[in-house]
């Protein structure tokens, strides 16, 4: 499977962020990516009115991100914004082309480190994955990186491989933790994780509202052993890099830790 990080600046406008993703979808394609997994938030940035701007999955936005995918021949992965209530939006992925359309909504939500998405965002209850060449894709979105058992139940489901969009919050020991929730979700499931994140606002002079995620960069793939198989750093940039999904197989064989779980075994 050949994917591209498409690591953007989201900004606050949602037709602003569609012009990025389809530049990023262009640059995919043009290196030959099947899969191009943009972060978190891509439809509008943290700190943003959801409730405002949020729509359905067959609403003007992500059919127009439809139309970009299916016209490129790659599968699309984005973060959105759906209706839930009158009060609360999901935190949803796009999942579009290559003859799929459907969305991931956000699980485990950030009420931590002094912030609490909760008030604004309703939580999923699904595990979602998909299917692209023969291979499956799992989903999950940023703060469902530090939770192991969905990684472990998306592997149980097939998966070799998840996609991870993420709008990471700043602070002291966070890019360390996103590496290694990253690198540890990889080899206890035993699939390549690929860590998406927003890019740091920093790196292109953007004020950063310390209280609001709104990325810190270093998207990076981390193949089934928990190596860092690809990386990028803090500012915009598309990282393209070839996953052999194989690893996968010879990962969950080697630790075995599937096999040997006691608890939590679906």
């Amino acid at each position: 499977m050949r994917i591209a990080l498409c690591q953007i600046t989201g900004t606050a406008e949602p037709a602003a962020n569609l012009e990025l993703v389809r530049a990023g979808v262009a640059r995919a394609a043009a290196e030959e990516a099947t899969v191009a997994v943009f972060p978190e938030a891509t439809m509008a940035k943290f700190g943003t009115p959801l409730r405002e701007l949020a729509e359905p999955i067959d609403g003007p936005w992500a059919t127009e991100v439809a139309t970009i995918a299916e016209q490129a021949g790659v599968l699309v992965v984005a973060g959105m914004f759906t209706p839930a209530d009158s009060e609360r939006v999901h935190n949803t992925l796009l999942v579009t082309g290559r003859g799929q359309h459907l969305g991931y909504d956000k699980i485990h939500l950030y009420d931590a480190f002094g912030f609490r998405e909760s008030r604004t965002v309703a939580a999923g209850d699904k595990p979602v994955t998909v299917e692209v060449d023969g291979a499956t894709l799992g989903l999950a979105t940023c703060y469902d990186v530090r939770f192991p058992e969905l990684f472990q139940a998306l592997a149980d489901a097939g998966a070799s491989a998840v996609a991870v969009p993420a709008s990471w919050g700043a602070g002291k020991g966070k890019l360390e933790q996103w590496e290694l929730l990253i690198r540890a979700r990889a080899l206890d499931a035993g699939c390549w994780v690929l860590g998406a994140d927003q890019a740091d606002p920093a790196a292109h002079d953007i004020p950063v509202d310390p209280k609001i995620p709104t990325g810190i960069g270093h998207s990076l793939a981390a193949d089934p052993f928990g190596n860092v198989h690809a990386r990028l750093g803090a500012a915009a940039g598309t990282l393209v890099t070839e996953l052999d999904l194989a690893v996968a197989e010879s990962s969950r064989h080697t630790t075995a830790v599937l096999a040997n779980r006691r608890l939590g075994r679906s």
